[in-house]
């Protein structure tokens, strides 16, 4: 597979803007898309020395049951994103989506180099087919990465602190952990700036697609909860967010799990100017949920 892409040819000389941000400004639309480009980690996927993982490691890493969805989400984000590429017409903006779409590609081949190193079998990959909306498919796409991201970082830190991935793999994989960061930012911040900027007659439609988006997601992980579907394998893969830390052999509840990927969305992010939106649905819906759950706060036993 190519990763070919006209990404590097933006100008790199034009400053940032300083000052207040004014969303959906030219500004907005500078910062948000250098941000993007300029952080790009230029690593390449075949020059990854995959680390030597002892039996117990190896066995307890090919058991879990995410990489056949995560392999084909990362393969199906990479043409959504490309898709919508094709139709964006200011030449900054059209590099920072293009960039997005060849990182959303490198993670697919990432992962499945992984896969190919430690011997894990997947189920044969799907069919990566042109969306017909291209929108509706970038939006999902970003949308979804929003969700799973938030819970990804940390899941990722538990993986981390209780040793079940090895430093090694730690250092391998951190790299793709910092572009969903990044990708889910520069996301928000592309919706924000294309609300003011889209003619007046889009926007009922706009926000019609950003609900059906948002319902379809939200219908997906009830599905995914309730283990709907023929076939229970794949309902396992799919539910791997919302258990994933038994998965990786850590009791914790759902309190501490919620506190932490706060905690790690918020890390992760700081690291971006401050003046560019944050993702908020899903870490204001978890701070209203912890509300109503009752366990331990942080500092305190028991």
């Amino acid at each position: 597979m190519t990763l070919a892409s006209s990404w590097g040819d933006y100008d790199k000389t034009v400053p940032l803007p300083t000052g207040r941000l004014k969303y959906g400004s030219p500004e907005h639309l500078l910062l948000m898309s250098r941000t993007l480009l300029d952080t790009h980690d230029p690593y390449r996927p075949a020059l990854i020395d995959w680390p030597k993982l002892d039996d117990d490691t190896r066995n307890k890493i090919v058991s879990l049951p995410i990489w056949d969805i995560a392999v084909a989400t990362e393969g199906r984000a990479g043409m959504n994103v490309r898709t919508f590429a094709e139709g964006v017409n200011d030449p900054l903006l059209k590099s920072a989506v293009e960039m997005n779409a060849f990182e959303e590609s490198r993670h697919k081949l990432v992962l499945s180099d992984m896969v190919q190193a430690y011997g894990i079998e997947l189920v044969p990959e799907p069919a990566y087919v042109r969306p017909a909306d291209p929108e509706f498919a970038f939006m999902r796409t970003g949308y979804s990465e929003c969700i799973d991201s938030f819970f990804g970082f940390g899941l990722f830190k538990v993986a981390k602190d209780s040793g079940f991935f090895p430093p090694e793999l730690v250092d391998t994989f951190e790299p793709v952990m910092r572009e969903e960061g990044r990708h889910i930012l520069f996301f928000v911040n592309w919706v924000a700036w294309w609300r003011r900027n889209m003619p007046l007659w889009r926007r009922p439609w706009f926000e019609l697609k950003v609900i059906a988006v948002w319902a379809f997601l939200i219908w997906e992980r009830i599905d995914m909860a309730k283990g709907m579907g023929k076939d229970n394998t794949r309902a396992q893969e799919n539910n791997f967010t919302l258990n994933g830390s038994k998965e990786l052999g850590v009791e914790i509840t759902f309190p501490e799990l919620a506190r932490l990927c706060l905690a790690e969305n918020d890390r992760r992010l700081s690291a971006y100017d401050r003046r560019l939106l944050r993702p908020r649905f899903v870490p204001s819906m978890i701070r209203l949920a912890l509300r109503f759950v009752k366990g331990p706060k942080p500092g305190e036993s028991g």
